[in-house]
């Protein structure tokens, strides 16, 4: 893990405490920065998307589609817990403690907007991190690419469909175009021109190079993002610095019940670790990037639903560096 990778954490709550300085010491700057819309989608923030998203997609390899026959159950294992199972616990882990448990300590109307980024997230599992946990566990690397080339292609079609869906259900009232047009901005669009320029590179080792000169961008998209988005939420969070606590207790328990599901699913399933471990990740880790995207443009940027997002990213690394420990000690379990 190069040092912004593993220090995330750290990097996200020193741009959380930047943003709330600039919110509260410059609030026209962060006006500005909101204002700059276009058909609900904020352009600084769109580049930002892009910055991080663009290249993670160049690492996905279409090509290794025609795979899927090999070692099927730990694909299905991946498929069945992003797609069938993990959306709709997390929905459920937000309503219950959002309608139920911490009903008393929230506003209805932030705790709707707080189920809507949780769902976000439940709904949209990692592209890019996994290769850095899978790497961690000694996992399977052209096995791992080949989950992550399936679970993109089945998030072009699934993620709008099922958010919709749990936001329906949830009450919450979703405009369907800015949804499908968020997909085909931060899904479709980085996939295809990811697919583009490594068919361009040519060689893994000239993609490999390539990823290594652009993946700081994504670091700095990131950390830009929060920033603003932490800018906007300033004056909400120094009211009720509560907040933050509240939003991560659902994330983190969501986390660990996907994990032991989809690794106790593999152990059962007699899947090799070397495919287990990655596999158990793909579903509790999230694609952090597309929910923050998509939170913006469907609710604002000074949004709950954005909020909520940025926790996600805020509680993943230390959760998922935890579950790799745990991962790596069980090893001797597995065939």
């Amino acid at each position: 893990m190069s040092i912004f990778e593993r220090y995330l954490t750290l990097w996200v709550a020193l741009a959380m405490v930047v943003g709330i300085a600039i919110g509260v010491m410059a609030p026209g700057l962060v006006a500005a920065v909101a204002a700059a819309e276009v058909a609900n989608v904020n352009l600084v923030v769109a580049v930002l998307i892009w910055a991080m998203v663009y290249p993670m997609m160049v690492g996905v390899d279409l090509g290794a589609l025609r795979n899927v026959v090999r070692q099927p159950r730990g694909l299905a294992i991946t498929l069945i817990v992003n797609w069938l199972i993990k959306p709709f616990t997390m929905a459920a882990l937000a309503v219950l403690f959002f309608e139920g448990v911490f009903a008393d300590l929230i506003a209805p109307a932030d705790a709707q907007q707080y189920i809507a980024g949780l769902i976000l997230l439940g709904a949209a599992p990692c592209t890019a991190m996994v290769f850095v946990w899978s790497q961690l566990t000694r996992g399977d690397e052209s096995y791992t690419l080949l989950q992550v080339s399936v679970n993109d292609v089945v998030m072009v079609f699934a993620f709008a469909p099922i958010v919709a869906f749990l936001l329906g259900v949830t009450d919450i009232t979703v405009p369907w175009e800015t949804l499908v047009l968020s997909v085909v901005l931060f899904v479709a669009l980085p996939l295809a021109a990811g697919a583009w320029t490594r068919a361009r590179l040519g060689t893994p080792d000239r993609v490999d190079a390539f990823q290594a000169r652009v993946k700081p961008w994504s670091v700095i998209g990131l950390i830009a993002t929060v920033v603003i988005l932490f800018g906007l939420q300033g004056q909400v969070i120094l009211d009720r610095p509560q907040v933050i606590a509240l939003i991560a207790v659902p994330i983190i328990i969501q986390s660990y019940g996907i994990f032991a599901v989809a690794y106790a699913a593999a152990f059962a399933l007699k899947v090799p670790h070397r495919i287990a471990a990655p596999c158990a990740l793909i579903g509790t880790s999230n694609f952090f990037e597309l929910a923050v995207a998509v939170a913006i443009s469907l609710f604002g940027l000074n949004s709950g639903a954005a909020l909520a997002t940025v926790v996600g990213v805020l509680v993943e690394v230390p959760v998922m560096l935890s579950l790799v420990a745990f991962a790596n000690r069980t090893r001797a379990r597995f065939a």
